[in-house]
């Protein structure tokens, strides 16, 4: 009987908990992080037994209140959402377990209003995933999208101007999205994605359909920043918690991709995407711009997390482009690498937050010798950004080359080059870093010599010493890594960036393949 309440309880749980964690806070905020920790574990049970249910007995209908589509509203949960569910639960639990310590630190005032936010935030991003009807969903984008302002605007001095500027472009985004659902009631008289997908071929000439999509399209793109629509991201996600930065770039943009997939492939035929309005020539165009723009931005960063914030710009233009080669390799491609970039993006930025744990800074050219202090985190940073790269056998590469066979598959040359020479340009990015972690180099000398004008830093001073600066070694860093509850979440993701390489087939087997929308 539980088991059939999961698609309620999933979204239900983590709600009534989260009202809990405010009240709950104002009298012993230690507890706070209890609650959540259980509400979002309550989430990632149920979406497990979600998957299990739908892998053995195929697509789950949950009627809210026992009223019949396409009046009520309704829970649809087939291979695709039920995979994406599984991803944000379990991403959002390693997250929290990571965030004792770091929030503990960054905004140790506000830790009662953090994990209630933070529990609404991961309850909307899976109410948009699971629910069947097309304007529940906007509801639910709102609900993720103020509490995402609420929490970016938590962080340094310059967050709030960069919750205010993503306020700005989420409103817009959700507007449009909105205006699409107002124009596809008007002329279908439902709500339902299922009875809408039914309704709409009939109508796929009426413009008022046609400026749906667009405005979809537009309202999403927004959400997932897609280049050009991204203006907003690297500031809020530079300046956000850690622990906020690391969750919303490891869910929000992939969550934006599902949408987007479930909008041209389920909502609409996949063949009036594709032939009736070029939207696949376009978005293919976008991304190979995202790809491009992303990578070359992120090379001109020093600060590690608007590096990243710039790479997951290019993440976000590979996954777009799966999805715009619309062919079955290109889609397979598109979804194993929504689950891919989500372990790498949050190993990424869970790192980031580790470092500025320690040692207080985002600055690249301050991680000299990092690799002796913190060894355990650089490393795991090292293997995330091998996956981001494609280097096998990290998740990353076998994503890479299933996108790469579908361009190959549509004749797209051009978007079979840009993923190649997008990775490419990704090894410079995560090269610099690891120069600067790892290597002296000609980036090491001039602190060296600085510190041969002080004689300070160094293992011996007498005169004779100082006039031969080749015989003085740097003296070894304390060891000093991040916390364990940092660190094993850390290293959690990088087993998974390990393990979804090497089970890759396996995944594809039993769920991928059944996810490709129909007509691929």
């Amino acid at each position: 009987m539980i088991s059939e309440q999961f698609p309620a309880l999933i979204i239900v749980f983590p709600l009534i908990m989260a009202l809990l964690i405010n009240v709950v806070g104002w009298w012993k905020k230690g507890l706070c992080f209890y609650m959540a920790l259980l509400a979002i574990s309550a989430s990632f049970i149920s979406s497990l037994g979600i998957l299990k249910t739908v892998i053995n007995k195929g697509t789950i209908h949950y009627r809210l209140g026992n009223w019949e589509p396409p009046w009520g509203i309704e829970y649809v949960v087939d291979h695709l959402n039920a995979f994406i569910l599984v991803i944000v639960s379990f991403v959002s639990l390693v997250v929290t377990i990571y965030s004792k310590k770091s929030i503990e630190k960054e905004i140790p005032e506000k830790i009662p209003q953090f994990y209630t936010v933070f529990t609404l935030l991961m309850m909307g991003l899976l109410g948009i995933t699971i629910t069947g009807d097309a304007f529940n969903l906007y509801v639910l984008l709102e609900i993720a999208s103020l509490a995402s302002y609420g929490l970016i605007a938590m962080g340094d001095d310059k967050a709030p101007l960069a919750s205010f500027n993503y306020l700005i472009m989420g409103t817009i985004g959700a507007c449009f999205y909105l205006l699409g659902v107002g124009y596809l009631y008007i002329v279908t008289g439902s709500l339902n994605m299922a009875n809408l997908s039914q309704l709409l071929p009939e109508l796929y000439q009426s413009k008022a359909v046609i400026v749906a999509f667009a405005f979809f399209l537009v309202g999403v793109s927004i959400k997932m920043a897609l280049f050009p629509l991204h203006v907003w991201l690297p500031d809020a996600y530079t300046h956000a918690p850690s622990t906020v930065s690391a969750f919303v770039a490891s869910t929000m943009t992939k969550v934006g991709a599902y949408v987007m997939i479930r909008v041209m492939f389920t909502i609409f035929k996949p063949y009036f995407a594709i032939e009736i309005i070029p939207a696949t020539t376009i978005l293919g165009w976008v991304a190979v711009a995202a790809m491009m723009f992303g990578c070359i931005l992120a090379i001109a960063q020093s600060d590690l997390k608007r590096m990243l914030s710039y790479i997951l710009i290019a993440e976000v233009g590979y996954i777009v482009l799966g999805i715009s080669v619309a062919n079955r390799m290109g889609m397979t491609g598109a979804i194993l690498h929504i689950l891919n970039d989500a372990f790498m993006m949050a190993c990424l930025f869970l790192v980031a937050g580790a470092i500025m744990y320690k040692i207080d800074t985002r600055d690249i050219s301050q991680f000299r010798h990092l690799h002796r202090k913190m060894p355990f985190t650089m490393a795991a940073f090292t293997i995330a950004a091998l996956s981001v790269i494609g280097i096998p056998p990290t998740c990353g590469f076998f994503s890479k080359w299933y996108l790469i066979l579908g361009a190959i598959d549509a004749q797209q040359w051009v978007f079979a080059a840009a993923l190649v020479l997008s990775s490419l340009l990704s090894a410079v990015v995560f090269f610099r870093v690891i120069e600067n972690v790892y290597f002296e180099g000609s980036r090491g000398q001039a602190p060296i010599e600085a510190e041969l004008h002080t004689g300070q830093g160094f293992k011996g001073s007498s005169e004779n010493e100082l006039s031969n600066p080749r015989t003085l070694e740097p003296s070894n860093p304390v060891f000093d890594e991040a916390p364990l509850s940092m660190l094993v979440p850390i290293y959690i993701m990088v087993a998974g960036i390990l393990l979804l390489g090497v089970f890759s087939g396996k995944i594809i087997s039993t769920i991928i393949q059944f996810a490709v929308p129909e007509g691929f």
